[in-house]
């Protein structure tokens, strides 16, 4: 098969490019990425000799570059990751989360309905779904509860699902949607919360924490996710979505404290800044769908997977953001 990465420079699809390419070498990737700050080309050098590997730079929002991209390449598959990510950058400008993640999802559309295709599989989220409260741990999100998206960004990535769901019923365009929630491990951005605490504590910087630090989230490793996705494109039904989760919650306090322990740093890093505007307080995915169906399970442990990453970071998989 061939299958093009779109965004596969940024955190994530770097992550499953190296893990599919060690786990289905026989196929054919191809890296379709505008290289914005986010996503950084050099994470990707050890695959570039590899015959079955080739980068493309090129926006999702332009029809030129995605035609041109089709045409040459005839993918079987498209797995997007190409999305602007970032809450804080989507309450500062709106406008730039409606065109990658809205705008862009139509062109990609457009184009496997054009040029055929055997499936979209659609990279979202778990804040399409909105939060939920910290005292009702018993409560859940499964892939059938409503949709209330919080900021500008989960409101681009809900309009994206719906878009693509629209166009599966509509046209019908093999679409399958994979939710998850928040992922760390090598490669990732410093602008997100685990990066930065280990930047931080490592350079005895104060690590910021929004709020009072309560704001829940479920921790899945990025190896654990780019699995549910290989899982999802060759076994998941057209029209499906699918929620990816680890099940393993953690409030943001508790989870850099826990980066500190590990980092023989002291408490003292940590600094209060005002809350993010709209906050959502609490995540958790019901992933019972998932693992019924298509037989996927979290295999990564926290507590091992945190410390691996912190290891990853300091011998440079951070990178050279």
């Amino acid at each position: 098969m061939t299958i093009v990465v779109t965004g596969g420079a940024g955190f994530i699809g770097t992550n499953y490019l190296f893990h599919m390419l060690e786990k289905h070498p026989e196929d054919r990737y191809i890296c379709f990425d505008k290289l914005t700050y986010a996503g950084n080309a050099q994470n990707l050098s050890p695959l570039m000799p590899n015959p079955q590997f080739s980068f493309i730079k090129g926006d999702i929002c332009n029809r030129d570059d995605v035609e041109k991209l089709f045409e040459k390449e005839r993918p079987d598959l498209i797995v997007n990751f190409a999305a602007e990510s970032h809450v804080d950058r989507s309450i500062e400008d709106p406008g730039i989360f409606i065109r990658t993640n809205v705008t862009g999802v139509q062109v990609l559309s457009d184009a496997c309905l054009k040029y055929g295709i055997r499936r979209f599989h659609q990279v979202s989220t778990d804040e399409v779904y909105g939060d939920l409260p910290v005292d009702r741990p018993e409560l859940s999100f499964d892939e059938t509860a409503s949709l209330r998206p919080s900021s500008p960004y989960s409101a681009s990535k809900a309009a994206a699902d719906l878009l693509l769901l629209a166009y599966y019923r509509t046209y019908g365009l093999p679409v399958t949607i994979s939710r998850c929630g928040n992922n760390y491990g090598p490669y990732q951005h410093p602008e997100k919360l685990i990066p930065k605490a280990i930047l931080h504590a490592l350079n005895n910087k104060p690590v910021p924490v929004y709020g009072d630090g309560k704001n829940v989230r479920e921790w899945i490793h990025v190896k654990d996710h780019c699995r549910a996705i290989d899982t999802v494109i060759r076994n998941g039904k057209d029209g499906e979505i699918y929620n990816v989760g680890s099940g393993y919650e953690l409030n943001n306090l508790e989870l850099v404290k826990h980066i500190l322990h590990e980092l023989n740093k002291p408490e003292e890093l940590i600094e209060y800044v005002p809350d993010r505007k709209g906050h959502d307080r609490r995540y958790a995915l019901n992933s019972e769908k998932i693992q019924a169906e298509l037989g996927w399970r979290c295999e990564t442990e926290f507590v091992e997977g945190i410390r691996n990453t912190i290891r990853s970071y300091i011998s440079g998989g951070i990178n050279s953001f």
